[in-house]
């Protein structure tokens, strides 16, 4: 037990010293769109639902949801990136601010920002419609501005924070890192302390010399198919280059049983799979090609063997080539990232490690990679032991994949899994409008039910404190609406609030109940339940919750009603008139003190 506290002690240490640090993240940027529909019914026209939409939540994607999990997490994040002048660039710029990412981004008045929608149904993904193509090329102007970004914002970042930062590349094959921004990366490599690479064709990337890459499963296979292809000089170092025929992101046929450089019989013989623009992996690279020893890959896409390999999973696999994968990358660390298998990492002792996770559904699991990314790029900069690295990695790629959405891993989440005290620092009771709206989206894609009140609080006492329990004991998250000091007078009279709103904010935050304070100067809270959606909206009396004015707005937006009766006898305007009584009784007058007659 006391080995377990002190693990737990040894990587909150961790997770408390990146705090800040400063990330600069360079590459493709999308915009993740999610539409939840309903169905109950097949249209006349076909065999397919009708679908009615219910909900739309948009999210920063790729390159920009690696940096909205380093700001998550506690570092300082900046992104560089290539985005569109359109709607989609817009709620991406809206994202990165909700998170606290510094936007460094470019504008591409010709090039469409890069978007992934989803239509769901029940949680399952019915389908998906991309949009943005590797061929929308930077032009010249595009790239140059896009290098004065990259400059400027190095600097920015060690201006700000006295040290070198550190450099997160994510190259998915939108376009957004041609050929002279990787060499402009590759020249400066020292200017940056650690260098994280996450990239589809990791053989473009062979000259940076990162400090750790993250490939998938099949984006180690690829590489390493090709490196089995490529034939150096003698003392030359390895560059690995596209060969003829090998289609830029799709798989070719694998050959199972023969040695890499071997001769593939003739009804497996290399044919070319359709190319994937996206630079995803298609649907084919989610299998493992294995010989009859388990430990030989013939080419860069799949086959499954029922007998070659028996017994050996990919992890092992991934394991006895991680030496390899180092070499042909240049890396000092290899992550291998396996999906609900976990991963597989290697460092320069050559000692594989091996993490796990829960296998969820896909739906939940979009951007886990990102938050994976995030916290191994922290960790390694934080100069953290690989094994910690290796763990926190896993830890925050698994807590976030509780429910649909795209994947946010938060400090203050990975500090409670920790079992850590979660400090001012990971979780500010007091927030504003637009930042509350953003905490509440991540905590409800976490699958935690929203419980939302307010009121003026004016004089705080025992009813009070009692009415926030109870109302905490209502979901997982309580944000309470607190109107500000003009709201009150309108609603009181001139000669309230006794209290002003930075005393009554002050320690309704400081109760253990209360998550999240918000200030409100309208009359009415419609705005921010509006905005924050709650799954149960709360308010105090004895009366039925059909009588709140609230309640049909609450209801069309999904969430019910309750009312808490008060503490007899426990109210602000019994408070303050016992006050002004007291103030009117007449006082025996105290001569304790009083001095003699001289």
């Amino acid at each position: 037990m006391a080995g377990g506290a002190a693990e737990q002690r040894r990587l909150t240490a961790v997770v408390e010293g990146w705090l800040g640090r400063p990330v600069l993240v360079v590459g493709d940027a999308m915009l993740d769109e999610w539409r939840f529909a309903e169905s109950d019914r097949l249209c006349r026209e076909a065999p397919a639902p009708v679908l009615t939409l219910r909900r739309r939540i948009s999210a920063a994607g790729g390159a920009a949801n690696t940096a909205v999990n380093v700001a998550a997490l506690g570092g300082r994040a900046v992104l560089v990136a290539p985005v569109g002048a359109d709607v989609a660039g817009d709620e991406l710029h809206d994202c990165l601010d909700r998170a606290g990412v510094w936007d460094r981004t470019v504008n591409q008045p010709a090039r469409p920002t890069p978007v992934k929608r989803r239509m769901l149904a029940g949680n399952q993904i019915l389908l998906r419609e991309d949009s943005g193509d590797p061929d929308d090329v930077l032009d010249a102007d595009g790239v140059a501005r896009l290098l004065t970004a990259l400059d400027c914002a190095t600097e920015e970042l060690r201006a700000a924070g006295g040290e070198a930062p550190t450099l997160v590349v994510c190259d998915y094959g939108l376009g957004a890192l041609p050929a002279p921004v990787r060499a402009w990366l590759v020249t400066h490599r020292e200017r940056y302390a650690t260098v994280a690479l996450d990239a589809h064709d990791l053989a473009d990337w062979r000259g940076l010399a990162p400090t750790v890459v993250t490939p998938s499963f099949a984006e180690a296979t690829r590489l390493l198919a090709r490196a089995a292809g490529a034939r150096p000089a003698p003392g030359a170092g390895l560059h690995l280059d596209h060969p003829d025929g090998d289609p830029a992101d799709g798989p070719s046929e694998l050959t199972v049983g023969v040695s890499p450089g071997g001769v593939a019989p003739h009804h497996a013989a290399h044919r070319p799979g359709p190319t994937n623009p996206t630079g995803e992996p298609t649907a084919g690279e989610g299998r493992v090609a294995m010989t009859g020893n388990g430990l030989t890959v013939t080419g860069t896409g799949v086959t499954v063997n029922a007998t070659a390999g028996e017994g050996v999973d990919r992890a092992v696999l991934a394991e006895s080539r991680l030496a390899e994968l180092r070499a042909h990358t240049g890396a000092d660390v290899v992550a291998v990232t396996l999906d609900t298998d976990g991963a597989v990492v290697g460092g320069a002792d050559g000692e594989p490690r091996r993490s796990h996770s829960t296998p969820v559904p896909a739906s939940h699991a979009v951007g886990a990679g990102d938050a994976y990314l995030a916290a191994m790029t922290l960790a390694l900069a934080a100069d953290a032991p690989l094994p910690t690295a290796a763990q926190l990695a896993q830890l925050a790629a698994t807590i976030t994949v509780s429910d649909t959405g795209t994947c946010v891993c938060r400090r203050e989440d990975l500090l409670v899994a920790l079992d850590a005290p979660v400090d001012g620092a990971g979780h500010r009771a007091l927030v504003g409008t637009d930042e509350l709206a953003a905490i509440v989206e991540e905590h409800r894609r976490a699958g935690r039910a929203i419980v939302f009140t307010n009121g003026c609080f004016d004089v705080l006492h025992r009813g009070h404190v009692r009415y926030l329990e109870q109302a905490r004991a209502l979901g997982d998250l309580l944000v309470v609406a607190v109107n500000s000091d003009g709201s009150v007078r309108r609603l009181k009279g001139p000669d309230r609030p006794v209290n002003p709103v930075e005393d009554r904010i002050a320690l309704l935050a400081a109760l253990a109940c209360v998550d999240h304070v918000v200030v409100f100067e309208e009359d009415s809270p419609t705005d921010l339940i509006e905005a924050v959606r709650p799954d149960v909206y709360v308010k105090g009396g004895d009366y039925p919750p059909e009588m709140v004015p609230e309640a049909p707005l609450v209801r069309r937006l999904g969430g019910q009603v309750r009312t808490l009766g008060y503490v007899p006898d426990r109210s602000t305007s019994a408070i303050i008139d016992r006050i002004r009584a007291h103030g009117q009784e007449p006082q025996e007058e105290d001569t304790s003190l009083t001095p003699e007659p001289s």
